[in-house]
């Protein structure tokens, strides 16, 4: 008896190895297929992405920097395909370089002609996503309470719009001249697993000038997209944020949700792909920009007759490029999808 229990548990012992074996096997990511139809040779023209030239060699755009053997570093900085560079497909290795290069598997700096106007190609469409990089639209649970208020109008108006002055208290120390975005604070950004309030979404109103000193100081509002009025906040205005990092996957399991549709109520249709949705992680969670993540529809409960309720399960449906991280939430711009985008859909390391 224990002869046999003694084989039983060896055999116990080999099967999970070979199962462990397995699923490290399984987990390990393959090399990047290069598509069967992927040209030999693509001549980069003005308006490309790099997510748009990774799709004509892969159907995994995310890991582009593989096919140019790029590491975590290098990838950091992919301002050096430029309109008119020829980009090369080597079969044998599976590998792009820039025609006349050094070196056929790397990408580096070269010297650009002092009269070009063209610039490097950026890894989005940079007219989707510029509102959101030059303004701060996720702000912190308290980060609008301290901000410089909106506490009179001139003549005692009771809403706003461009040219009007407004006075505003906690800019006395500003420079006349200086430049401010007006918000109003928005709906909370609720983390639908833990129920915490993440930040608010900050309601972008439009622009104002600093017109005056003292303290309140003189402002004139010099645009406005929805009226304005006391009780306002202002936000310096800062340099945007350059999104200078290529597609890649996060080097750890990431996983969480979207919390909110920019622009959409609840809901992204299939054709609104380039939409821009908020994500429950951020810099906290290991997030960065060029992050992809890919999305799921969430699990849902159905009835099943003579068994009972089961979940249906997390079915993947499309890619999302993280272009802009906060502490704890991020934006992504939707790049494929294959069915709507909705409220609480799960994103995760593709």
């Amino acid at each position: 008896m224990f002869k046999q229990l003694g084989k039983s548990i060896t055999a116990l012992v080999f099967a999970l190895a070979a199962l462990a074996m397995g699923a490290a096997d399984a987990a390990a990511p393959k090399p990047a297929m290069v598509k069967a139809d992927a040209p030999d040779t693509y001549t980069v023209v003005k308006g490309d992405t790099l997510w748009d030239i990774a799709g004509r060699f892969t159907d995994a755009p995310w890991r582009w920097p593989e096919l140019w053997n790029l590491n975590k570093d290098q990838i950091k900085n992919p301002n050096l395909i430029y309109p008119g560079d020829v980009i090369k497909l080597d079969r044998l290795s599976g590998r792009l370089s820039i025609a006349g290069g050094k070196d056929p598997n790397r990408l580096s700096p070269r010297v650009r002609d002092e009269g070009t106007t063209d610039e490097p190609i950026p890894a989005i469409p940079p007219s989707v996503i510029d509102p959101f990089l030059s303004r701060p639209l996720v702000v912190e649970p308290d980060g609008l309470e301290k901000a410089p208020t909106i506490v009179a109008t001139q003549n005692d108006r009771v809403v706003m719009s461009a040219g009007d002055r407004a006075y505003v208290t906690g800019i006395a120390d500003s420079k006349a001249d200086s430049s401010w975005y007006v918000y109003r604070q928005g709906k909370p950004l609720i983390d639908p697993d833990t129920e915490q309030t993440l930040g608010f979404e900050a309601r972008y109103l439009g622009t104002a000038r600093q017109i005056g000193t003292g303290d309140p100081a003189a402002v004139e509002l010099t645009s406005s997209t929805e009226e304005i009025g006391t009780g306002d906040k202002l936000i310096p205005v800062g340099k945007p944020q350059i999104v200078d990092y290529v597609p890649h996957a996060p080097a750890s399991f990431v996983k969480g949700r979207v919390i909110a549709i920019y622009g959409y109520r609840g809901r992204l249709a299939e054709e609104g792909q380039n939409g821009v949705v908020t994500l429950n992680r951020g810099a906290a969670d290991g997030l960065e920009v060029g992050h992809v993540l890919a999305l799921y529809s969430q699990s849902r409960p159905v009835k099943v007759a003579n068994v009972g309720t089961l979940q249906t399960p997390e079915e993947r449906y499309g890619l999302v490029f993280v272009f802009r991280v906060f502490e704890r939430v991020s934006y992504a711009l939707v790049m494929k999808v294959s069915r709507p985008v909705n409220n609480l859909d799960v994103v995760q390391t593709p």
